[in-house]
């Protein structure tokens, strides 16, 4: 699989090995060090975007799936460098699916995708709703959807909306919320939480949850036809934020930071789960406020660990 050490990466490598005996995992050379020595995971540095790379380690691994999971995955961050985004995406996606056929491998292959290629709407989004993304990200993975439909061979389409848990960067939004009060709790900062738009309401899964999709989607789910992940229920932001401050063990404020405002962004995203509860089976088993309390305790271990290292 590739991407397997970013956040759902790495959940999927350990979901995967609960059924296999091992598991070849990608990870960029230039992104997230490789922690832990499982002698289960096969470890290999490749970088999508040289694509020689990408079909000579796709050939000598003759792979008996793929999971491609790797990319730039944060929809505000794309707007400071879309092109970026662009090349890791699409680029990185063409390079994939073009070793895979260029090596003659003929297992399939799933590439996680992103509700945000959908039409902003207010109504609960399923796999046939009209297209049309709104920011830089959700051009990308439209890119990236579009290769797939295209390529050759069984290639199985994921859309996933929000997720969240333990280790997710703090460049989203529940996970900057935990990381600020775990960080309040410890002194490290002041008590006061800054936010953005808590207003808008966002479809989020635990991240446990989602990639037990992944699996269940090419074992049971049809070649070239889009999947939905995601919860079919809207969380507003501000009712998240609560929820974590009610866990919190110090009197905090809240304040509205503007540089967390984004320069587009939809008032409601919400997916309708229907297509793959059908097809697969699969429904989300972890309730939002596990995911929460377990992201919080995460960013408190994190910042306790900090606390000992040495200066």
């Amino acid at each position: 699989m590739t991407g397997a050490t970013g956040f759902a990466g790495r959940y999927l490598v350990q979901h995967l090995l609960q059924s296999h005996a091992t598991v070849a995992a990608w990870a960029n050379p230039h992104g997230h060090p490789i922690s832990g020595a499982d002698g289960r995971i096969a470890w290999r540095l490749v970088d999508l975007l040289d694509a020689n790379a990408v079909t000579k380690a796709i050939a000598e691994l003759n792979p008996s799936a793929i999971y491609h999971c790797a990319g730039a995955p944060h929809v505000a961050e794309s707007w400071k460098d879309p092109a970026r985004v662009l090349r890791v995406n699409a680029l990185g996606t063409h390079h994939v699916l073009e070793g895979v056929r260029e090596a003659r491998v003929t297992g399939p292959v799933l590439v996680t995708g992103s509700a945000m290629i959908y039409r902003p709407s207010t109504e609960s989004l399923t796999e046939d709703h009209p297209i049309g993304p709104s920011d830089p990200y959700g051009i990308s993975k439209l890119a990236q959807e579009m290769l797939a439909r295209r390529a050759t061979g069984p290639v199985f389409i994921a859309r996933p909306f929000n997720h969240a848990g333990p280790g997710q960067s703090a460049s989203f939004v529940t996970s900057s919320f935990a990381q600020q009060i775990a960080e309040i709790e410890a002194g490290q900062r002041a008590p006061v939480v800054r936010v953005g738009n808590l207003e808008a309401r966002r479809d989020i899964t635990d991240v446990r949850d989602t990639v037990r999709a992944y699996p269940l989607i090419v074992a049971r789910g049809a070649a070239g036809r889009p999947y939905n992940v995601c919860s079919g229920q809207a969380y507003r932001v501000r009712d998240l934020l609560d929820a974590i401050v009610a866990l919190c063990r110090v009197a905090i404020r809240i304040e509205v930071d503007p540089a967390r405002l984004r320069p587009s962004d939809n008032p409601i995203i919400v997916g309708d789960p229907s297509r793959i509860a059908a097809e697969t089976g699969w429904t989300r088993a972890i309730p939002i406020a596990r995911t929460l309390s377990d992201l919080l305790d995460d960013w408190r271990r994190k910042t306790a660990g900090s606390l000992t290292q040495p200066s």
